[in-house]
């Protein structure tokens, strides 16, 4: 029970030191969910999507949905196509609520009338099948609630045809720990700055000579490594994130440190927990994400900074992995309570490597020098003092729209004879998804 009592303390102490002096952001979500709705076109089809914040379902169907972890997703087709299109709903979630379910679930208690009239509300709110030649047909899809960002996937069908689009969006309310406007919409660095890489050779150079690892926010003193490249954005790589179960993290307000202080109490988990700042560029990370376990002291997490290069246009993001397997007391950190990492920062790595093999969109992977070598003999340390080794690469992941299958996923040459030739490199590091030896 003591050690109990010192882990819910210590997260009690991370949590409240986190928040600071952080003020409650204001709510800029709107309340014209078609303004904000995101669009895509592939061929004769035109697609809208939506999602709904909690006040804005209530409004629209007469009864709190988000409090039954109903959330309501727009969608609007437009078929310019010669043949009718389906909507397919268990692409956006297999575990949809119809409209009939989601309007019992609020018909305790209410007259045989009041039912019948929740009933057809939500009947007529609904996206009905099918979408004919020329026509453009909109409704609702009720999913399952998703806080931070939510992936759309909207799967057409016709007679001998199918097209998909996968499509992450910002659900409203929610504070994320990101600047969507200048991380996703707009460019962080002047376009005289940036650089787009079409030759591997080159791409690799300029890889390895990114920083070696995270800092503090003077950038006196060296933190992890900065262990990974991610190579996409918005239509390819976070969609693959997300699909496979990694979530933003929350700002550091008044409500993220409560959840963390009552998750800590309660046992429960935090998908969207906060995470500390560590500094690469002189700024603190543009997006972190994490895959939570069922605790809040355990997640696999990552940070990503935005890099001012390209590869064949899309954007590059230099990051940092690595695991938290639970809380300890240091004197190295402000709130004198840290996340332990797993000092075995290349199984992170190897890790979402692996995850992602099985997100659909990864199309490339590679190794590039990065730290160097420690071994866990000699292992180096972050800025907390936690120990980690590491055979001293980065991986390099590059995602793409298009599905690609495990057995499709390329290799980058860099590296790999070197790779092989270490004595001490882990054996699940040794071939990728998708990789031939």
């Amino acid at each position: 029970m003591k050690c109990i009592g010192r882990h819910i303390l210590a997260v009690v102490i991370i949590a409240c030191s986190i928040a600071g002096c952080a003020a409650t952001p204001a709510d800029v979500s709107g309340s014209d969910y078609r303004s904000r709705a995101v669009t895509r076109v592939d061929g004769a089809l035109r697609v809208s999507a939506a999602v709904l914040s909690a006040e804005e379902s209530a409004a629209l169907y007469g009864v709190p949905l988000a409090r039954k972890k109903i959330q309501p997703v727009w969608v609007e087709v437009q078929n310019n196509d010669d043949r009718n299109y389906f909507l397919l709903s268990p692409g956006m979630d297999p575990n949809f609520f119809p409209a009939s379910e989601g309007a019992e679930a609020f018909a305790d208690g209410a007259s045989q009338a009041d039912a019948a009239r929740l009933d057809a509300r939500f009947g007529a709110l609904a996206f009905r099948n099918p979408i004919p030649p020329g026509q453009t047909v909109s409704g609702f899809v009720l999913t399952n609630l998703n806080e931070g960002v939510k992936l759309v996937q909207l799967d057409l069908v016709a007679n001998s045809r199918a097209t998909t689009f996968s499509i992450l969006i910002p659900v409203p309310g929610f504070r994320a720990d990101y600047k969507t406007t200048e991380v996703f919409l707009r460019e962080v660095y002047p376009r005289e700055r940036i650089v787009d890489y079409t030759d591997d050779d080159a791409f690799r150079v300029a890889l390895e000579a990114l920083p070696c690892c995270s800092t503090n926010e003077d950038s006196s003193k060296k933190g992890d490594p900065l262990n990974l490249v991610i190579v996409g954005g918005l239509d390819d790589a976070f969609p693959a994130l997300v699909r496979r179960g990694w979530r933003p993290t929350e700002q550091k307000w008044s409500g993220a440190i409560m959840k963390m202080i009552t998750s800590a109490l309660s046992g429960e988990r935090y998908v969207n927990a906060p995470v500390s700042d560590l500094y690469v560029f002189g700024r603190a990370q543009d997006l972190a994400l994490q895959k939570a376990r069922d605790t809040i002291h355990q997640r696999n997490h990552l940070r990503l900074w935005l890099t001012p290069m390209r590869y064949h246009g899309k954007p590059i993001w230099i990051g940092q992995i690595s695991r938290d397997i639970g809380v300890r007391l240091t004197i190295h950190s402000p709130t004198l309570v840290t996340h332990k990492i797993d000092p075995d920062v290349d199984e992170a790595r190897a890790a979402l490597a692996e995850d992602m093999g099985y997100s659909q969109n990864l199309a490339k992977v590679g190794f590039v020098r990065g730290v160097g070598a420690a071994s866990p003999d000699a292992p180096r340390e972050n800025l907390t003092t936690d120990p980690y080794y590491t055979n001293g690469y980065r991986i390099v992941l590059v995602f793409d729209r298009a599905p690609t299958l495990l057995s499709e996923i390329s290799l980058f040459p860099w590296n790999m004879e070197e790779l092989l030739r270490h004595q001490d490199l882990p054996t699940h590091t040794e071939t990728k998804p998708g990789a031939k030896p």
